[in-house]
């Protein structure tokens, strides 16, 4: 093939892979505004059960289509692993959150604590190199983040209109994302794609119908909202975002793709403000900027990684 058709070939590869942190980062922002839309229709687990069911359908449709070379059994367990850390924790525990009355843009803040958790996991688990230049991003995405929870609590006072339990849910939504990013870098990167991601889902299927069936009633007031928002939440999120993200962590290093998480508070916190008038300040906007410049000092490297 001559060079010029083929560099033709790979431009719009390279291209799409260059801008695939950014369509992540603005997918996975939507969850939290899709599970204020849903949440109130049903309980937490249950939504996600519902979710879980109809996403493995449409991915059941991917995998018959494409035939897929399925994992041996080893890596069959971890990836189940993966699904129960990457979805069950962290969509249960942001979805328990709001359905607490957490705002869309605290719960988001609060996970957005993401990166400095996985680098350290990712340095000590995967003996990655992280330079000093990324360590400084880190603490200043970290700062950023801080700057814009701090405005959310003195001068909104997000506390005093939700119970702290929602925090622990936070929190437990923060160490699934993260653990989870680290041990699906260490134990899933040789799987196919969509096989594991099927199996990923299977697992927290269960996991979520025991939840649902243990601690909930199942009632769901099925209307137009909840259908749109449940369309969103299984195209946009469970299918787009989760398979994109699963390909940035194969091509990137776990510190790096978890850094694209300290981008997605100040797109929540934007679509919030839009959506639900959950207002920002200056000191929030001057946070997001310098979170902004964390995330441009870490994942700068994604940009050198080619597509296979």
């Amino acid at each position: 093939m001559p060079n010029g058709k083929k560099g033709s070939l790979q431009q719009p590869s390279q291209a799409l892979f260059q801008s695939a942190p950014v369509l992540f980062v603005w997918l996975w922002s939507t969850g939290f505004i899709g599970a204020k839309y849903g949440l109130p229709y049903a309980e937490p687990f249950t939504l996600l059960l519902y979710r879980m069911v109809i996403t493995l359908f449409c991915l059941g449709l991917l995998v018959w289509w494409m035939k897929p070379i399925w994992p041996e059994p080893n890596a069959i367990f971890h990836s189940a692993i993966a699904g129960l850390l990457v979805h069950g924790l962290y969509l249960g525990g942001v979805f328990y959150a709001i359905e607490g009355d957490m705002p869309a843009g605290l719960a988001s803040l609060i996970v957005g604590l993401q990166p400095l958790v996985t680098a350290i996991a990712a340095v000590i688990l995967l003996k990655e190199s992280v330079s000093i230049r990324q360590w400084i991003g880190l603490g200043l995405g970290l700062v950023g983040v801080g700057l814009v929870l701090v405005e959310k609590i003195v001068k909104s006072d997000p506390l005093a209109g939700f119970p702290l339990w929602t925090i622990g849910w936070a929190l437990v939504a923060l160490l699934g994302i993260s653990v989870g990013t680290v041990y699906q870098k260490r134990f899933g990167a040789s799987v196919d794609l969509i096989p594991s991601t099927f199996i990923q889902y299977c697992s927290a299927t269960i996991f979520f119908g025991l939840g649902a069936f243990a601690f909930e009633t199942r009632e769901v007031s099925w209307n137009l909202q909840l259908i749109m928002a449940m369309s969103w939440l299984v195209l946009g999120l469970s299918v787009g975002a989760i398979l994109l993200l699963m390909q940035l962590i194969r091509k990137g290093g776990a510190s790096q793709v978890a850094s694209l998480f300290y981008l997605v508070p100040p797109v929540t916190a934007l679509e919030a403000y839009i959506l639900f008038n959950e207002k920002m300040g200056l000191l929030a906007l001057f946070g997001g900027a310098l979170a902004v410049t964390g995330v441009a000092l870490v994942v700068i490297k994604i940009q050198h990684f080619q597509p296979r």
